[in-house]
């Protein structure tokens, strides 16, 4: 059975639009934490002509998410690389997935 975690989905969700795509969060057994790519990225996806990173979280998280990637030191380097950086909210109102897709490059 696949996993429905926010990583999960939006993995599925970038390969079915053509994109190469890698968790490139880690766990850090030491501190008992998942950290991100540069503290902000959980997705790396390369393919229609871009670069995307993405945080993934639930629906409800996203607008914190979009608030810890402005306040980010990074975020004006991978902006500045020209990269896309995304937000991508995860829900299941019904029997279907639903993404709320933030565009915060």
């Amino acid at each position: 059975m696949k996993s429905n975690s926010p990583t999960q989905l939006t993995l599925r969700y970038l390969r079915k639009r053509g994109y190469r795509a890698a968790v490139v969060e880690k766990w850090n057994e030491h501190a008992n934490i998942r950290q991100d790519l540069f503290g902000i990225i959980d997705v790396l996806a390369v393919g229609n002509g871009e670069t995307v990173a993405v945080q993934c979280t639930s629906y409800g998280g996203v607008s914190d998410r979009v608030k810890k990637i402005a306040d980010s030191e990074a975020i004006g380097d991978i902006r500045e690389a020209g990269w896309k950086v995304l937000v991508h909210g995860w829900r299941k109102p019904g029997r279907l997935w639903q993404v709320r897709e933030v565009d915060i490059s």
